[in-house]
């Protein structure tokens, strides 16, 4: 039996995330007026930072079997901004306070700004209903 390669490995949705990331927030930064399109894209936002928490995880926990427990805790610490930042973003969304959405979103901007965007990326379809899904989440977990 032959060996099974991964060719969509966890760096490249990390990267594929950061882009798609990047692209939210310049559309986040020509938003001229709160809206409920605003608040969309900053509830997307908040998705993409909890997608981009979740692939730290999945590249630490490897390494932690082969006993790089500081390699792995050194990377954890690099991106632990990712999910501080959603939970942020989480909460200003939730309150609808833009003041506190542009402020968080100005953070991630600092940590992704070096991130290049291919003119092919565009958002997904259904990052619309980011608000709404976040409003489920928020009533399922009480």
């Amino acid at each position: 039996m032959s060996r099974v390669i991964q060719t969509d490995g966890v760096g490249k949705r990390r990267r594929r995330l950061l882009q798609m990331l990047g692209k939210a927030l310049r559309e986040l930064m020509v938003q001229t007026s709160p809206d409920a399109r605003t608040l969309a894209l900053a509830a997307y936002i908040a998705e993409l930072l909890g997608a981009v928490a979740a692939t730290i995880e999945e590249t630490t926990v490897p390494w932690e079997k082969r006993g790089y427990w500081v390699k792995a805790d050194r990377f954890r610490m690099e991106w632990r901004w990712a999910g501080q930042l959603k939970k942020a973003m989480e909460e200003a969304v939730l309150a609808q306070d833009w003041d506190e959405s542009a402020r968080v979103a100005a953070q991630v901007f600092g940590h992704i700004g070096h991130v290049q965007i291919p003119k092919r990326v565009a958002l997904p379809k259904g990052w619309e209903s980011a608000y709404q899904r976040l409003l489920e989440r928020r009533a399922a977990n009480g």
